[in-house]
């Protein structure tokens, strides 16, 4: 019963992750933004299983990978806030975005990626 319970909560959490689109995304955003991985193969790992979904998909609200003007007023926040908002949930996301084993570390260098695009 525990195991359904968990997939039920995992399913719904997907389901919730979506909100409005974002008003910067185009289809060839969208379809750049699904071409984009990080370099490093443990984010890769990561941004593929937890990421991904959501931020290569321009009706689920989240900002892009790489669209620089979506991201742009986020990263003005500071990266302390995007971090805290990834851990406690924003939005249409959900805590740790859908990555429970993630660190803080982890959660800021898969910002940093999304944000621009780019891997460091």
């Amino acid at each position: 019963m525990q195991i359904f319970r968990t997939l039920l909560l995992v399913v719904i959490f997907a389901l919730v992750a979506c909100e409005k689109p974002s008003s910067t995304a185009s289809p060839e955003s969208e379809a750049q933004s699904r071409q984009l991985r990080p370099a490093q193969p443990e984010l890769a790992a990561i941004y593929e299983r937890s990421c991904r979904s959501c931020h290569t998909i321009a009706a689920s609200g989240a900002p892009l990978t790489g669209d620089k003007l979506a991201w742009a007023p986020r990263m003005d926040k500071g990266m302390d806030v995007l971090v805290d908002n990834v851990i406690n949930g924003f939005g249409g996301m959900p805590p740790f975005g859908l990555c429970m084993d993630c660190s803080a570390q982890q959660f800021e260098a898969l910002i940093q990626f999304m944000a621009d695009g780019k891997s460091s």
